[in-house]
C-alpha cells in the first residue's frame, strides 16, 4: 500500500496535464481512504444536517413540480457559504473534491435553477422568472479573479488563468494591478479562439525591461525605459478600449492605477467607470512603479473614435501602490463577494502559507509583528510629511500601503518560494523561464480546481440562466416590433 501511494505521489508530482494529475490524485484518494471519507456526511467542519435537509427539500419540490415551494426554498436559502460548505478544511483531506453530500447539494441547486429557467409554468410567468433570477442572483453574488503585482514574477498568473480557462472556471470579472494588469489585459482583449494560441509560452512577447540608468533614481529620473515596456504591451494586448474589449470577449477587465499626485485615491478602470479608456495605456500606467518607470498619461477614444489624452492634466502610476486587490470596489460594481487571488508580490509571497488556503503564516499574527507594523506606519507618516520629492513620497506611500493592504482572498494561489525569484523580478525572461512560470501557475491551480468549481457553480449557473432569459426577452421584443410594423 505504501509503495503504491509513493508511486502515485510521484505520478502526481510529475504530471504534465491536469488530466494526468487528476487521474493519479483520484487513485491516491481511493487507496488512502480519502474516497471513503467523502462518502461520510458527518464532519465538524460544516453543518451536514442543514445541508442534508436543504438537499431533500429542493429535490422533493423539483421532482413534484411544486414551483412555488421550489422558488421559496431557493429564494430564501441560497447563500454562498451555507452551513460553512466553503470551509477550506473540507478540501484538505482528499486530493480531489470534498464531501459527496456537499457536491450533491450544489449539483441539485444548479439542476433546480436550470429547471426553473428552461421550463414554462402557469404559476411562474416570464416576468416573475426574470425577477427571481435577477434578484436572487444579485443577492447570491459572484466570484472574481484578482491578479496581483509582482513584475516578472507575475508570469505565474498566466498559468493560473490558463488552467481556469481550460476547465471553464475563469470568472468573467478579472482585476489586475501592475504585472497582473498585463495578464488581465491579455485575457480580456482576446476571444477564446485567440486565447488558445496566445497563452502558449512561445507566443508571449516579454522584452519589457530596459535599464536607462540607476544613477538618476535620486534625481527623480526613471531607472527603466517606459517606451520599451509600452512596445511589449503593444505586442501582447489588443488595441481596444475597455468597452470594446467587453463586447468582444464578455470578460469584465478591471485595472487599478494610482494618481501621480501624492495623497490621492487610486482609480479602478473598467468598461463601467471608464469605457473609452484604452486598455494598453491603463496597463502601462498600472506598471509604472514610481522611480522605476516614468508616470503615464492615459488615452481614450472620443465621440468621433479618435484617440485623445484622458484627463490630460493628470498622470498615473503603479496600481498596487494603494489597492493591489480592489475587492471592495469590485463588490460595489459587480456584486462580487468571493475572490480567487493569484498572489505574486515578492514582499508578500514569503509570508503566506502554502497549505490552509494560503492564509498568512501564524507568525504574522503575533503581537510583536503587530507592534512592528504600527511603529513602522508611524515612522512612514512622519517621513511623508518631511519629503518634498513626489517620487520618493510615492515610494513611501507604497511602503505604507504594504503594511495596510489585505493581500489574500477566499481562495489563494501562490507560487513556490524560490530565493532566485528575487533576481528575476526585473529581468527579461527567456521562453524557458516563461514555460517554468506558467507550469508553476498551473500546478498551484490544479489542487484548487475542484474547490473553485464547487464554490462558483451556483453563480455560474445564475449567469448562464440570465443570459438565456435575456436572449428570450430580446427575441420577444423583436417579435413585438415586427408585429407592430405590420
Amino acid at each position: 500500500m505504501k509503495r503504491a501511494l509513493k508511486q502515485l505521489q510521484k505520478a502526481i508530482d510529475n504530471a504534465t496535464t491536469y488530466a494526468e494529475w487528476r487521474e493519479a490524485s483520484l487513485e491516491h484518494d481511493r487507496l488512502s481512504g480519502a474516497e471513503e471519507w467523502k462518502d461520510i456526511d458527518r464532519s465538524p467542519h460544516y453543518d451536514y444536517e442543514l445541508i442534508r435537509n436543504r438537499l431533500a427539500q429542493i429535490r422533493q419540490a423539483r421532482e413534484r413540480n411544486d414551483v412555488n415551494k421550489l422558488v421559496f426554498h431557493l429564494h430564501e436559502g441560497l447563500h454562498g457559504n451555507l452551513g460553512n460548505i466553503s470551509n477550506p478544511a473540507l478540501y484538505q483531506v482528499a486530493r480531489v473534491g470534498t464531501k459527496t453530500l456537499i457536491e450533491r447539494y450544489l449539483q441539485e441547486v444548479c439542476t433546480a435553477l436550470d429547471f426553473l429557467c428552461d421550463n414554462e409554468f402557469s404559476e411562474f410567468g416570464f416576468k416573475e422568472k426574470l425577477d427571481f433570477f435577477q434578484t436572487t442572483g444579485q443577492a447570491f453574488g459572484q466570484s472574481c479573479l484578482m491578479l496581483s503585482g509582482g513584475a516578472a514574477l507575475g508570469l505565474f498568473h498566466i498559468g493560473v488563468a490558463k488552467s481556469l480557462w481550460e476547465e471553464g472556471l475563469l470568472p468573467p470579472v478579472i482585476s489586475g494591478s501592475s504585472a497582473g494588469s498585463i495578464i488581465a489585459s491579455v485575457v480580456g482583449t482576446h476571444d477564446d479562439e485567440e486565447l488558445r494560441h496566445k497563452l502558449e509560452p512561445e507566443n508571449i512577447y516579454l522584452e519589457a525591461f530596459k535599464v536607462v540608468g540607476w544613477g538618476g533614481l535620486m534625481r527623480g529620473k526613471p531607472v527603466l525605459d517606459g517606451n520599451f515596456l509600452e512596445a511589449c504591451l503593444e505586442e501582447n494586448i489588443a488595441d481596444l478600449t475597455f468597452e470594446e474589449a467587453y463586447h468582444r470577449t464578455g470578460r469584465e477587465i478591471n485595472i487599478t492605477v494610482s494618481p501621480y499626485d501624492r495623497h490621492q485615491h487610486s482609480r479602478l478602470l473598467n468598461w463601467k467607470t471608464s469605457p473609452n479608456v484604452l486598455i494598453r495605456k491603463a496597463s502601462l500606467a498600472s506598471c509604472a512603479i514610481p522611480g522605476i518607470y516614468p508616470p503615464v498619461t492615459l488615452w481614450a477614444k472620443n465621440i468621433e473614435g479618435e484617440k485623445v489624452p484622458y484627463i490630460p492634466s493628470r498622470k498615473f502610476v503603479d496600481g498596487s501602490i494603494k489597492d493591489d486587490l480592489p475587492i471592495h470596489r469590485l463588490a460595489r460594481l459587480y456584486g462580487v463577494n468571493h475572490a480567487i487571488v493569484s498572489q505574486t508580490n515578492p514582499h508578500v509571497v514569503p509570508f503566506l502559507a502554502r497549505k490552509g488556503n494560503g492564509r498568512p503564516l501564524p507568525a504574522l499574527g503575533n503581537l510583536a509583528l503587530r507592534n512592528f507594523t504600527m511603529n513602522a506606519r508611524f515612522v512612514l507618516n512622519l517621513a511623508q510629511r518631511q519629503v518634498r520629492s513626489n517620487d520618493v513620497g510615492l515610494i513611501l506611500d507604497k511602503a505604507e500601503s504594504v503594511l495596510k493592504q489585505k493581500y489574500i482572498g477566499d481562495i489563494n494561489l501562490i507560487p513556490e518560494r524560490k530565493a532566485r525569484n528575487i533576481l528575476r523580478v526585473l529581468r527579461n525572461p527567456s521562453v524557458d523561464d516563461v514555460r517554468e512560470f506558467i507550469r508553476s501557475g498551473e500546478r498551484a491551480t490544479w489542487p484548487r480546481l475542484e474547490m473553485i468549481g464547487n464554490t462558483t457553480c451556483i453563480s455560474r449557473t445564475f449567469r448562464s440562466c440570465l443570459q438565456r432569459l435575456d436572449r428570450i426577452e430580446t427575441e420577444k421584443l423583436r417579435h413585438l416590433r415586427l408585429v407592430g410594423e405590420e
